[in-house]
């Protein structure tokens, strides 16, 4: 079995954009040579979250409008008087969601359904340098 680590860097506009980064992640499983195995996707930091739906508009607006309605942005949260940031609506969405998601492949491709995309959830109150982590295990 063989380990590979990667990295996929990327620039958020803040809460609440959700980014497909399917392709990004199956580039760096081509380019593994691997033909099947696990990949792990990693989002390093506590105020995003890697999660997977069918990534268009309407389900996109349907996310946003779902975690404002669980965890909304308005609301006194106590972990906002700690540091005064304002983003514990953030910390809160990134834990329920959570940070990492294991996809198998075979042949080198991603056994994702035809209507699933891999997605990073910003949910932190400010633009953001995301690093995401991608490690593929497999032979």
């Amino acid at each position: 079995m063989k380990v590979i680590n990667e990295k996929i860097v990327l620039s958020t506009k803040g809460n609440p954009d959700l980014i497909d980064i399917t392709d990004k992640v199956a580039d760096i499983l081509a380019s593994s040579g691997l033909k099947k195995g696990n990949v792990t996707i990693f989002v390093v930091g506590s105020t995003a979250a890697i999660t997977t739906f069918e990534y268009e508009s309407g389900l996109i607006s349907d996310m946003r409008d779902l975690y404002e309605k669980l965890i909304p942005q308005n609301k006194h949260y106590n972990h906002d008087e700690t540091w005064g940031d304002a983003n514990g609506f953030s910390h809160l969405r990134a834990a329920l969601q959570g940070p990492s998601l294991t996809i198998p492949f075979e042949n080198a491709k991603l056994m994702l359904g035809t209507w699933q995309q891999i997605v990073l959830a910003e949910f932190d109150n400010r633009p953001r340098k995301r690093e995401v982590i991608v490690q593929i295990m497999g032979e």
